[in-house]
């Protein structure tokens, strides 16, 4: 069952206040690789995953995809658009089979004006998240792609981290391909790293999916 209070800019709501905002859930689901919405499309709709990933992604001048944020369950996309009423700014994709609620924005207007506080959460979540794809650009223009790939790892342990006999899984299937494009990089030299990480026992893989077994050697990267 989906709770609502287990997102984040809705667990300021107490129980029956939360119960109020159910009508107002729309559910989708959507395939892996099936576009969600694309960049320029009209911000009619506020999403929340409930299960699956989905990315956040832009195209570079040279036509290269370039992913800004994964977005996990329980976590917002969509709500600067949609709060200030332009197209969305970016594309969002489903990396695999993903289910979805999704708010109209003329519903989440009505819910911001019951209940003020709303505005103050969705503003600070989307303020973390503005910085964490600042962060993620500057990182692609100025690092070295180990130091890129390390942050990456990292930063997805603190997201999607589960604690593993040996280390720390990122509980997400990660291609290489995605990885490249999260950095900013090819697959080639995005194989070269994981492949060089492996072999200094940084990082393993388990049931296809990656595991950071030395936290302090990716940091020293960084």
């Amino acid at each position: 069952m989906f709770n609502i209070s287990e997102v984040s800019i809705f667990n300021s709501l107490n129980e029956k206040e939360a119960e109020e905002i159910y009508p107002y859930l729309l559910k989708e689901t959507f395939k892996k690789k099936e576009s969600i919405f694309s960049e320029g499309d009209p911000s009619d709709w506020l999403y929340i995953v409930a299960k699956g990933k989905v990315k956040i992604t832009k195209l570079s001048q040279e036509g290269k995809e370039i992913i800004l944020e994964v977005i996990s369950p329980m976590d917002i996309f969509g709500g600067i658009a949609v709060l200030r009423g332009f197209p969305y700014p970016a594309n969002a994709v489903a990396m695999e089979d993903t289910g979805v609620y999704k708010i109209s924005r003329n519903s989440l207007l009505k819910i911001m004006d019951r209940y003020p506080n709303l505005m103050y959460c969705i503003a600070m979540n989307i303020g973390d998240r503005i910085k964490g794809s600042h962060e993620m650009l500057k990182s692609i223009a100025l690092e070295k792609v180990e130091s890129r790939i390390a942050t990456l790892l990292l930063k997805l342990s603190e997201k999607a981290g589960v604690k593993v006999p040996g280390g720390i899984m990122i509980d997400m299937k990660l291609t290489k391909q995605d990885i490249a494009e999260m950095v900013g990089t090819t697959v080639e030299t995005s194989i070269r790293t994981m492949s060089k990480f492996s072999k200094k026992g940084f990082i393993t893989v388990q049931s296809g999916k990656l595991v950071i077994k030395d936290i302090d050697s990716l940091k020293a990267l960084i």
